[in-house]
Order: structure tokens, then C-alpha cells, then sequence
């Protein structure tokens, strides 16, 4: 594939929105767990969620239809995906499909990351839009 074929400079469909700079730090957190603080960004058709685990802290074992991707930022985890547990450091990633059990802890360090989910995790959706 060429630089032209991969970025297409004429329009091939309308925008269905404006684009948006976003501050992470100017979102007002969610949190649903002691030391666990969420800072949702939402677009049409995907969510990305800034992650912040203190230390010691868990986010359960869990599962959900949205696709989650994982990407370590700062510090680190453990994550685990099914029975398989990993310790992840920054510029590592987890792909965990629709339905598949996972979790995360952290020990002594603190780890921020990123969650995106596709299509938009419907929790968060209901967080951020409590009205609904």
C-alpha cells in the first residue's frame, strides 16, 4: 500500500460530526472502586477511557460485550485475560474480546492506562448521561 492509498485526501463521505480537542485532565472523574479513577472520552463509535489505578488497587474479574484494548501509559499491572495473568509496563498492550472474564490489580506502583472500547462501553454511557 502506497502514502496515498493509506491517506486519502479526497473526501469519500461527509462527516457525521465536528472534531474535538479534549484536556484529559479537565474531565471530571468517575470512579466505581477506592483508587480507581476513570476519565471517559466519547466519539461516535468508540470510547476511550484514561485509566488511573492507585496502589493496590483491583478492578474485579469481569466481562462485557464491547472489544477492550489495553495500553499501558505509566507505572503497571497485572492484568489478566481468562486464566492467563500478565504484569504489562508502559507500551504494552491486551486485547480482550467480547465476553472474555478479565481483571486487573496493581501492587506497589501506580499504572495509568487506556481502555478503548468498540462500540462505546454501555456502562460508562450510562455514567456519563446519569439522566437517561
Amino acid at each position: 500500500m502506497t502514502s496515498e492509498e493509506y491517506f486519502v485526501t479526497e473526501a469519500l463521505g461527509s462527516p457525521a460530526t465536528e472534531g474535538r480537542f479534549v484536556r484529559v485532565d479537565e474531565i471530571d472523574p468517575l470512579s466505581f472502586a477506592p483508587g480507581l479513577t476513570f476519565r471517559p472520552v466519547l466519539g461516535d463509535g468508540v470510547l476511550v477511557n484514561h485509566v488511573h489505578f492507585d496502589p493496590r488497587t483491583q478492578a474485579p474479574t469481569h466481562s462485557h460485550v464491547e472489544e477492550q484494548i489495553v495500553v499501558v501509559l505509566d507505572g503497571e499491572f497485572e492484568f489478566w485475560i481468562g486464566d492467563d495473568a500478565r504484569i504489562l509496563r508502559r507500551g504494552d498492550v491486551a486485547v480482550v474480546p467480547p465476553w472474555v472474564p478479565h481483571g486487573a490489580r496493581t501492587h506497589d506502583s501506580t499504572c495509568l492506562e487506556l481502555d478503548v472500547f468498540c462500540p462505546p462501553r454501555s456502562q460508562l454511557l450510562k455514567a456519563l448521561q446519569p439522566d437517561r
